[in-house]
């Protein structure tokens, strides 16, 4: 899958002496290089289990706790800033957790190359980098390309979970997920922890939707 316009812009956010130790010292240990083989999540985490994929999990917290909460599914982040990887490893470590790891990487590269078709329990994709800007449009993850290729990656009956604070992303993302043949959507809508970015989005006004489609058996 050719990827020119990605949706995430490379910022330079301070990384505290305790992230930096962290990226140093665990990633190593809790992370995943990024590599163009599929991934073994048996190997990975030394077990059978559901796997659920988190793209972009910002500082940490609520992947965490997420994965702290259900200790029977195996998790993997996705995430390209140093300081919430950093973080999020140190988190991993604090809890003890052995259900999650990270990849630091461009989550459509790490779909595309490490992870096999029909082989997910899920997706979480909350607070998504909505590009407010008409001409930022096309930077924006929910395209009908990607998708596709979440779907494919579903295994039948695995969920794709979004969440977002902007109306009109919302709307998109609701109208390019209905559109995926291999989707369809839910009546209802799973629970989840509050984010950083939807108690941020919440002080602003803005409406919080959150948004479920399931990979269809058939």
């Amino acid at each position: 899958m050719k990827r020119e316009i990605r949706s995430f812009v490379l910022r330079q956010g301070r990384t505290t002496p305790s992230q930096k130790r962290a990226l140093d010292k665990l990633l190593p240990r809790f992370g995943i290089p990024f590599s163009d083989s599929f991934l073994d999540t048996r190997q990975v985490f030394e077990r059978t289990a559901p796997v659920v994929v988190e793209i972009g999990s910002g500082m940490g917290e609520t992947t965490a706790e997420i994965a702290a909460a259900n200790p029977d599914t195996d998790f993997i982040a996705i995430e390209v800033h140093g300081p919430g990887v950093g973080s999020l490893l140190k988190k991993i470590a604090e809890l003890e957790l052995t259900n999650l790891r990270v990849i630091r990487h461009d989550a459509v590269e790490v779909l595309a190359r490490m992870i096999r078709d029909g082989v997910l329990a899920g997706f979480h994709l909350y607070f998504p980098d909505p590009w407010p800007k008409k001409r930022h449009h096309k930077r924006r993850l929910v395209q009908a390309p990607f998708a596709a290729l979440a779907a494919r990656k579903l295994a039948p009956g695995g969920y794709f979970h979004a969440a977002t604070d902007w109306p009109e992303y919302a709307e998109q993302m609701d109208a390019v997920l209905s559109a995926e043949p291999m989707l369809e959507k839910a009546d209802q809508v799973k629970t989840r922890p509050v984010t950083k970015f939807e108690r941020r989005g919440i002080g602003l006004g803005h409406p919080v939707r959150d948004l479920l489609f399931l990979r269809r058996k058939e």
